[in-house]
């Protein structure tokens, strides 16, 4: 979950909306659409859990932050990590009022449970290298947990998943430059998405915008 503090910088979030259709992001991203389903509420009521900001915790060799801001002045993106572990590594970080060094660790909250896809993966991947890029260091590690199944699973931040999540970003942005709507792509992942009744996929797929909004004016 993540929020925008510049207008000028892309939400994090909306790679996991692009790569589960490029349709639904633009809808969301350039034109402001938004429609809640039980999926959606279950997130957000998940994620206020673990976006506490106010909560800081040290236990034993890890400084647990929550809600952390993050963004990539390369990347030209924003956003915000669920939770974000510092674990004492000598070879780490140093931070400000911590004796010590520390090595980041993002770890992204989930509803549900893993997907066929790689888009919580890649979402993780982007918050890596957010965090990188702010304390200049390497992350080869991150976790995604699943309220589901109440389980962390490891994520290997590789250099091949980073540079994935950096061509779907020229891509997004792309669009953004161009306030581009792609068009629908049907399939079966329609039918858990909260903008059905705003994309229409059905209606879509059988005629073109022009060709629907005529027959409307005719009607």
């Amino acid at each position: 979950m993540d929020y925008k503090q510049d207008d000028s910088y892309l939400l994090l979030s909306g790679i996991q909306h692009f790569q589960f259709c490029p349709r639904q992001w633009a809808l969301i991203h350039i034109e402001q659409q938004w429609e809640e389903n039980t999926r959606t509420v279950e997130g957000q009521h998940l994620h206020k859990k673990a976006d506490d900001s106010h909560v800081r915790e040290k236990r034993k060799d890890r400084l647990i932050v929550r809600g952390m801001a993050i963004k990539s002045e390369a990347l030209n993106i924003s956003g915000q990590c669920d939770v974000v572990e510092f674990v004492e590594d000598s070879a780490g970080v140093s931070l400000y009022g911590n004796p010590g060094l520390y090595r980041p660790v993002p770890i992204e909250y989930k509803r549900g449970k893993p997907k066929v896809g790689k888009e919580d993966e890649l979402q993780l991947a982007a918050q890596a290298i957010c965090l990188e890029e702010m304390f200049l260091c390497r992350i080869t590690e991150g976790y995604l947990y699943y309220n589901e199944t109440k389980h962390r699973h490891f994520v290997l931040l590789s250099e091949t998943l980073k540079y994935e999540v950096r061509e779907i970003i020229k891509k997004m942005s792309d669009y953004y430059k161009r306030r581009h709507t792609p068009k629908v792509r049907t399939g079966p992942h329609c039918k858990s998405c909260s903008l059905q009744n705003i994309c229409l996929p059905e209606l879509m797929v059988r005629e073109s915008v022009s060709e629907y909004m005529e027959r409307r004016l005719r009607d």
